[in-house]
């Protein structure tokens, strides 16, 4: 349910290491708690994000929640597709739900993430 090789935030993203660069997404308990999503708000390629600072916002039937990024760095990709189809947030988190890639500035900063277990922990769940 949260894959291992991600790191979390508290806030409920997640971020996935692709060489050089950092593939973001929120995690499946905010999209949960979310339920039904029906709009996504994503920064620009080439803006610049700083770490645990909003670059976006999502919205569904219940709430708008802020996104916030896992990493400081220049956006260098955004899912358009997910723009266009927001629902996807709900079925699929961790793969076509993606939302941003950024290149980092501090690599180092991932290491002030939560591993999955701790992020578990956090959300007060176990491994199943």
């Amino acid at each position: 349910m949260y894959p291992k090789e991600l790191r979390y935030s508290k806030e409920h993203e997640w971020a996935k290491v692709e060489g050089t660069r950092v593939r973001v997404g929120i995690t499946k308990f905010a999209a949960d708690r979310l339920s039904d999503v029906v709009y996504v708000e994503l920064p620009k390629v080439g803006s610049e994000v700083a770490f645990m600072q909003t670059f976006g916002v999502v919205e569904s039937v219940k709430a708008v929640s802020d996104l916030y990024s896992p990493v400081s760095g220049k956006v260098v990709e955004i899912n358009q597709a997910l723009v266009e189809k927001p629902e996807v947030i709900n079925t699929d988190p961790y793969g076509e739900a993606w939302m941003i890639v950024v290149e980092p500035r501090d690599p180092g900063e991932l290491k002030r993430l939560l591993d999955a277990d701790a992020y578990m922990a956090l959300i007060g769940e176990r491994q199943s």
